[in-house]
């Protein structure tokens, strides 16, 4: 399969296991097929990518030099090649897939309704971080009234 296949796919699944997260109801189902299916997945693919790219079994194309993750020059070396961006970006895809089930199954034990819960999934699916973030900002309260203790929340 080509780099642009496997991007392709994990772009595909991530999608699908979004879907799922934002619009379907959340049994043990469809928490398992995201967890596994979606972030097992593609965890997977990572970690495969990554070894083989990193130990030159697989050609990942583009820049030259070695690719490393000791110096920046060897950061961007992985990043210059078709296949540096394919891992990259499907670390990004599990990282933020991950983040965006523990914010639905916080939200949930919250009692945030979904409605707010989607606005919130979404802006973690395009941009992880400030999705987490906003997220922690909205939870904030009703994390201190579950847990009263002056200044200690649990999470």
């Amino acid at each position: 399969m080509s780099w642009d296949g496997i991007f392709g796919a994990a772009n595909l699944l991530a999608m699908l296991c979004w879907a799922l997260l934002v619009l379907a109801p959340r049994g043990d189902i469809s928490r398992t097929l995201i967890f596994y299916g979606g972030c097992g997945l593609l965890c997977l693919a990572y970690a495969v990518l990554l070894v083989l790219i990193l130990t030159g079994a697989v050609d990942a194309g583009g820049g030259e030099g070695g690719a490393s993750f000791t110096t920046i020059e060897g950061v961007r070396n992985i990043f210059l090649s078709d296949g540096g961006v394919t891992v990259g970006w499907i670390h990004y895809l599990a990282l933020d897939l991950f983040a965006g089930m523990w914010i639905a199954r916080d939200a949930d034990a919250k009692n945030f309704s979904r409605v707010l819960q989607a606005p919130v999934l979404l802006l973690t699916f395009v941009a992880g971080p400030a999705g987490l973030l906003v997220w922690l900002i909205i939870r904030e309260p009703a994390a201190r009234r579950a847990n009263p203790r002056k200044g200690k929340l649990k999470l």
